[in-house]
């Protein structure tokens, strides 16, 4: 076993990346889909564009924080898209409102794209596998999934599938966070790097929020490093600093998965392939994102 699989604890770092993959579009969902936007718009928020819904869905686990604490805690925003957002969030509605409304959304969402499948036995299955995880997770230090992690488990079986996709999408998040650091890399700096080793078009970062000045900053920061040529694309040194960002994560995101034998994680990436693809295949989800999931 390489030394690498041997720090994940036994879990191979690809089953790890692999199992981000299929969950992260389930969780995803509730950023996209119509019926969670009709539920934002009942709450009184825009729908024009996603980002009105965004942050206060994406938030409201922490309850009814400042626009500092979100920007820490979601990190590769700049700050000021962030209190554009959360500044009048909580007049809107507060947090335990948001947090049902997402419920509510996710299961209209699920149920238009899975169909009676959402009700089915095999997604029963795969919740629950997924729940074991979730609850296995340690969640020091990773103040997204430990404010998920601590709300109450949904009853219904597909919306269990969501709650515990969110959980370890959040932890992995967390961690990669902590990789970023590691890496001296500063919020700005994170997606320019990224950006640079082709995980996703500049203009697709663009959506972050930040001034072309500050874009161009932390360019010349990191050129000055010797991580990026004056091009804007990654020196040899800026593909071994990102590789090693992509591994610390996977690494830190291993954690919740020693608590599922290697056969049940086999039968969860088995029983969700069904599901990934219909997420995949209703078009709701952009064909390019920010997160570099299969470019990294």
């Amino acid at each position: 076993m390489a030394a690498h699989e041997e720090a994940a604890g036994g879990v191979e770092p690809a089953r790890v990346r692999q199992l981000w993959h299929l969950l992260e579009p389930l969780h995803a969902v509730l950023y996209y889909a119509p019926k969670v936007f009709e539920e934002a718009a009942a709450l009184g928020y825009g729908t024009e564009e996603r980002w009105a819904s965004y942050f206060p869905f994406r938030a409201a686990p922490l309850g009814a924080v400042g626009d500092e604490r979100v920007a820490s805690a979601f990190y590769s925003f700049s700050p000021r898209m962030v209190a554009e957002h959360i500044g009048p969030a909580w007049r809107i509605a507060s947090p335990e409102d948001v947090l049902a409304a997402r419920l509510r959304g996710m299961d209209r969402a699920y149920r238009a794209i899975f169909g009676d499948r959402a009700d089915s036995p095999e997604l029963a299955e795969a919740a629950a596998l997924a729940r074991r995880a979730a609850e296995a997770a340690n969640t020091a230090g990773r103040p997204l999934a430990a404010a998920n992690a601590a709300l109450d488990w949904p009853e219904q079986p597909h919306l269990q599938m969501w709650h515990a996709a969110t959980i370890l999408r959040e932890h992995r998040g967390d961690g990669h966070l902590a990789a970023l650091l590691v890496a001296g890399l500063d919020p700005v700096e994170s997606l320019v790097s990224f950006a640079a080793i082709g995980a996703a078009s500049v203009e697709r970062f663009e959506s972050r929020g930040w001034s072309a000045q500050e874009w161009a900053a932390a360019r010349e920061r990191l050129v000055a490093r010797g991580l990026l040529r004056t091009d804007g694309t990654a020196t040899e040194a800026g593909h071994d600093l990102r590789r090693g960002v992509e591994e610390d994560t996977d690494r830190l995101a291993a954690d919740p998965w020693r608590a599922l034998a290697p056969q049940d994680i086999d039968r969860l990436t088995g029983l969700l392939g069904e599901f990934w693809v219909a997420v995949l295949s209703s078009g709701l989800l952009p064909s390019e994102t920010t997160l570099g999931i299969g470019k990294v």
